[in-house]
């Protein structure tokens, strides 16, 4: 949607326009309320498919760029294996062996200093990632494969079920915003009645 109204403004010259004067947006200009279905417009510019990511993927793995990435994420994290498994790209706990031998690789040529988190790391942290990082691929598994994702447009469908996913969340929240704070305002309702009539 964020990306939807960006496209709607640059895209419209008016728009474009009152933008580049004021730095602000017209939420209700008619180039933001056309009801277009931005998921569908974004597929057909830029057509994503399960295949290319895992195209990506394999000539991501051990090139320049992922050791670059991983670099970062050690000096950004301090050497926090946790934080760097989580931040580099398409890495799974499986991925592991590979990412340390990296970095103890570029701390060995001096590349990269020797942060305590990394070299002493215990066993116990290293079994509770590892677990996490399972426990996590399971699930993953079971909803991909209760979605039924195995086509070109297993994106489009991951995509429009987290939405819909989203979307029960956030009726959920309101309906226990309204239950909880509803009543309670209906009691303070009541007692502020019962105290003017003590009066």
């Amino acid at each position: 949607q964020i990306l939807g109204k960006v496209y709607a403004v640059l895209s419209d010259e008016k728009q474009r326009e009152v933008y580049d004067e004021t730095g602000m947006v017209d939420e209700d200009a008619e180039a933001l309320q056309d009801g277009r279905d931005w998921l569908e417009d974004w597929q057909l510019l830029f057509k994503v498919t399960v295949k290319d990511i895992e195209d990506f993927q394999k000539s991501y793995k051990n090139s320049a760029e992922e050791l670059a990435d991983v670099k970062a994420a050690y000096m950004n994290f301090k050497g926090d294996m946790d934080r760097i498994m989580e931040s580099v790209m398409c890495v799974d706990y499986t991925d592991e062996p590979r990412i340390r031998e990296m970095i103890e690789q570029a701390i060995d040529a001096g590349e990269l200093p020797s942060f305590k988190a990394f070299v002493r790391e215990s066993k116990r942290k290293m079994m509770s990632r590892r677990r996490r990082a399972e426990k996590e691929a399971k699930e993953a598994k079971k909803t991909q494969d209760e979605l039924g994702l195995s086509g070109e447009n297993d994106l489009q469908a991951l995509i429009k079920s987290r939405g819909r996913d989203r979307e029960k969340e956030m009726d959920n929240f309101l309906a226990q915003l309204e239950a909880k704070y509803g009543n309670s305002a209906k009691k303070g309702g009541k007692k502020t009645s019962a105290k003017k009539r003590k009066a």
